[in-house]
């Protein structure tokens, strides 16, 4: 056999995984672009031009939607960027059931997120709640979580905290535990604190586990529509709308090719976002 035949050999155990990827994402991607430039249903099309982006852009909640966006994923990101470092420092130390907890703290990723927004809408209930009941019987009264226009999408954004920290502490303990040991017991020979362990240790070596959470987080933040739908579907009001969820209602009011221009509007907004995000990142980066 020729290297010319052996290279072709190998490069045919990727022709699947080229087939696949190529009929359910350059494929659609393409056709996505196309069909922005429409008017179409499911049975026909006609040629609009850029009309969807301009209409896209004139409309009157996009404001707000964007605005949400952006506060949602700030704050789910950061939320989950320290907290999960938190959990993975914890669950990384010699405490008695780390694996139980370990796995308490990944629990919630594994739950759809259609039920948990179901489930935390009904604990979330301003007067027949769980939480607030709870509240009560303390003395104190609950807010009405997702009825106030000046909390619900912070309401909606710890949900999302909740669920979705998991994955970001296995990351980050990943990340920890691959911190050579002799670091550590190179501080405590000369007498480190923990407090010094973490800050000038794990802190600053776990970076590239942290750059990946904060990538993956802050792109889902961008891009979270089932836990807004599930608990608010963009109320009460616009107060709670992103733009993946505009998006929706348009797609729900028959307007497809609009829908479609939201959506690669919404595909260039992340990667204008979240590249130069990336590229900042990886130049922080420590190496081990």
């Amino acid at each position: 056999m020729t290297t010319t035949q052996k290279r072709m050999y190998s490069y045919l155990f990727l022709l699947p995984a080229g087939i696949i990827y190529f009929i359910f994402y350059l494929l659609p991607t393409v056709m996505s672009l196309f069909f922005s430039l429409t008017r179409w249903t499911l049975t026909s099309w006609q040629y609009i031009g850029l009309d969807n982006y301009v209409m896209f852009f004139e409309e009157s909640s996009l404001k707000i939607g964007f605005k949400n966006t952006i506060i949602f994923a700030v704050v789910t990101c950061g939320l989950k960027v320290v907290l999960a470092l938190l959990l993975a420092t914890l669950l990384t130390s010699r405490i008695w059931f780390k694996d139980y907890f370990r796995s308490m703290v990944f629990f919630p990723t594994l739950l759809s997120t259609i039920a948990v927004g179901i489930a935390f809408s009904t604990m979330m209930h301003p007067t027949q709640g769980v939480i607030n009941t709870a509240l009560a019987a303390i003395g104190i009264e609950g807010p009405d979580w997702l009825g106030d226009t000046k909390i619900a999408l912070l309401s909606v954004a710890l949900v999302d905290v909740w669920k979705g920290v998991g994955i970001a502490t296995v990351i980050y303990i990943a990340g920890i535990l691959s911190i050579p040991q002799h670091y550590y017991e190179a501080l405590k020979m000369d007498g480190g604190s923990a407090f010094r362990s973490f800050w000038h240790i794990t802190l600053p070596l776990s970076r590239p586990a942290m750059n990946s959470v904060i990538i993956l987080a802050f792109i889902g933040g961008l891009r979270t529509f089932d836990l807004i739908w599930a608990m608010t579907k963009g109320g009460p009001g616009f107060s709670t709308d992103l733009i993946a969820s505009i998006i929706y209602k348009q797609y729900q009011a028959g307007f497809y090719g609009l829908a479609t221009a939201g959506n690669v509007i919404l595909f260039i907004a992340i990667s204008v976002l979240a590249f130069p995000l990336y590229m900042f990142l990886n130049r922080r980066e420590v190496d081990l």
